[in-house]
């Protein structure tokens, strides 16, 4: 699954970045879901994630996204509620389901920060 911060900004970053990591995978377990994989970009995050077929996978999605916002809101905005139109996650995600290719999977998320590097590197020289 991949989202994105609202206006793709980047807002993934220094304590934020380390902290989501944990905030996902206790969001994660209270709908009985693992996260097997993941990684977490200063404009997007990937999850390889594990969700039990009794759960719709927009929900278990929704959840994440607005329990964490919520969270974020608290912790760094000093935020005490999640007032409407406060929004951290843009709408819409990426979903595919992994059978196969989970191998293929896993590699893509655990390079993902070096490709990202080398690519920026890249831009640099085309400027």
């Amino acid at each position: 699954m991949v989202f994105i911060p609202q206006y793709r900004r980047k807002a993934l970053y220094g304590q934020l970045r380390t902290h989501l990591g944990e905030v996902f995978r206790e969001l994660a377990r209270q709908k009985e879901s693992m996260i097997e994989e993941g990684h977490l970009r200063p404009d997007h995050v990937h999850l390889l994630i594990a969700i039990p077929p009794k759960y719709a996978v927009a929900q278990v999605v929704g959840y994440l996204k607005g329990k964490s916002a919520i969270h974020i809101a608290r912790t760094y905005g000093g935020k005490q509620r999640n007032f409407v139109g406060e929004h951290f996650w843009a709408r819409g995600y990426f979903v595919s389901t992994v059978g196969q290719d989970e191998q293929k999977i896993r590699q893509y998320i655990q390079q993902q920060e070096a490709e990202d590097k080398r690519l920026d590197q890249l831009a640099l020289f085309k400027k």
